[in-house]
């Protein structure tokens, strides 16, 4: 997830869909993987563990969470991103104008798959939402204690607006960046196949 380059070779092969409740196993456990991951790190982006299932659930039920499958058929995704136009109001105040924008949740990618560009190419698809639905801005929180991910972000373009320094929230750093490829407004494709689901009501 932290490099700059899609390699297009491993992209093409992939699907992004919409979550089903079917998935809710994998991506608890690539959720949980990650979250192990980044606690590892010293990272309290997320909690040591992962998430509990009712945390995830609304957000497939709700039809804003995705993933792609992985291309050796295994059981957890490659990669999830939740996007939505939910605002937390801990962080996004009224004169941000938060119905300007789409914002990025559990963006995470299996370890097996770390390194290969997957994070940057769902980030240019969820800018390419952003211009689909009228909107402005992609945004989205991450760790307030981890400059790391944080120059990541930056190396997306995207621009660090304030941290929200909250002492129940380990998140708090907000970032944005313009709709369209990494800023660009572009009707360029992002590489993989995007197969979100026809029978869904299209939101995002």
């Amino acid at each position: 997830m932290h490099s700059n380059t899609v390699n297009p070779t491993l992209t093409r092969r992939l699907t992004l869909r919409r979550a089903t409740n079917g998935d809710l196993q994998g991506v608890l456990a690539l959720l949980a993987e990650t979250a192990g991951w980044l606690n590892g790190r010293g990272v309290r982006q997320w909690p040591v563990g992962g998430f509990p299932a009712e945390r995830i659930s609304p957000l497939i039920a709700e039809g804003v969470l995705y993933l792609l499958d992985g291309e050796r058929g295994e059981e957890r995704p490659a990669a999830t991103i939740a996007l939505d136009g939910h605002a937390d109001p801990e962080f996004w105040a009224p004169e941000d104008g938060p119905g300007t924008a789409l914002y990025v949740h559990k963006l995470s990618v299996a370890r097996g798959y770390s390194g290969r560009g997957l994070g940057e190419a769902l980030l240019d698809w969820a800018g390419l939402r952003v211009l689909a639905t009228g909107r402005r801005w992609l945004r989205l929180d991450c760790s307030k204690d981890n400059p790391r991910l944080q120059d990541y972000y930056r190396g997306q373009r995207f621009a660090h607006l304030r941290t929200v320094d909250l002492p129940h929230r380990a998140s708090g750093a907000l970032f944005q960046r313009a709709g369209g490829l990494r800023g660009r407004a572009s009707e360029a494709e992002v590489p993989f196949v995007d197969r979100r689901g026809l029978l869904v009501p299209e939101q995002v």
